[in-house]
């Protein structure tokens, strides 16, 4: 397969694999499991940086300053407001003018609140951020954060942090079917399988944190989630056979025949 990049505003990619930063057993397994995963684009929670001091953050300060893109994400925000201003914060602090809008509605599932969402993604496209929605895997609302001007849309496989993979394949598949940006699967993966059946649902990258990080081994399994993504991509793009419902032998019953 010839070069197989893709953009998101101004940047080309050639990695379809976005890594969060968080819940390493220590910067040295961080460090490793990074380089192991060639990720390009690494993710983190604005909350959790000292905007105060950027440059000397913990989470920061052992990655090599304009060697990745970052995607700060509102991890913690509970209303549009609160949201925005957090994305507010994490500009002018120069982190970054990409922001991963995530606004949980409950506790207990963190899934996303469709409407809060919808409204932070409207103010920050107008203020010139790069948006990228976190979502629910409804395709009604994901056309709509795109018609708000989504640079991509990041529907959840399954509820942040679980593990249960891609729990509605259907409509992961009419999301990316339907839309005109870039669709990344964002939660709920906990596997090699389940980052490579994302790709070959056809989404154009996977951001993941917990199965990497939470791994016995978190620079092994990040090496295996990069191979996965890029054997699913791969298989997409070449195009499966069509499923059938009965068997169809690879020889033909007269070529089976001693004369």
């Amino acid at each position: 397969m010839s070069a197989d990049t893709w953009r998101i505003g101004k940047h080309e990619m050639s990695s379809r694999f976005f890594l969060g930063t968080g819940l390493f057993p220590s910067p040295l397994v961080q460090q490793e499991a990074i380089s192991a995963s060639g990720a390009e684009v690494l993710t983190f929670a604005i909350r959790r940086v000292n905007l105060d001091a950027v440059e000397d953050d913990s989470i920061l300060q052992h990655i090599e300053p304009g060697a990745f893109i970052f995607l700060p994400n509102t991890s913690g925000a509970r209303t549009a407001d609160e949201a925005v201003r957090i994305a507010r914060l994490a500009r002018a602090s120069g982190l970054s003018d990409w922001v991963k809008v995530e606004i949980s509605a409950s506790e207990r599932t963190l899934l996303p609140d469709p409407i809060e969402t919808l409204r932070a993604t409207e103010i920050l496209v107008r203020e010139g951020f790069t948006v990228l929605p976190y979502i629910s895997d409804d395709p009604i609302i994901c056309r709509k954060l795109e018609e708000a001007g989504a640079a991509a849309i990041m529907p959840g496989g399954a509820p942040i942090g679980t593990g249960l993979g891609i729990l509605n394949p259907y409509n992961i598949g009419l999301i990316v079917e339907e839309a005109g940006v870039p669709v990344i699967i964002d939660a709920g993966l906990g596997t090699a399988s389940d980052a490579s059946l994302a790709m070959e649902l056809g989404a154009s990258a996977v951001l993941m944190n917990t199965p990497v990080a939470k791994a016995k081994d978190p620079v092994g399994m990040a090496k295996a989630m990069r191979m996965a993504i890029e054997a699913g991509r791969l298989a997409y793009v070449s195009g499966r056979m069509p499923k059938k419902r009965y068997a169809s032998a690879s020889s033909g019953m007269a070529s089976l025949i001693v004369k």
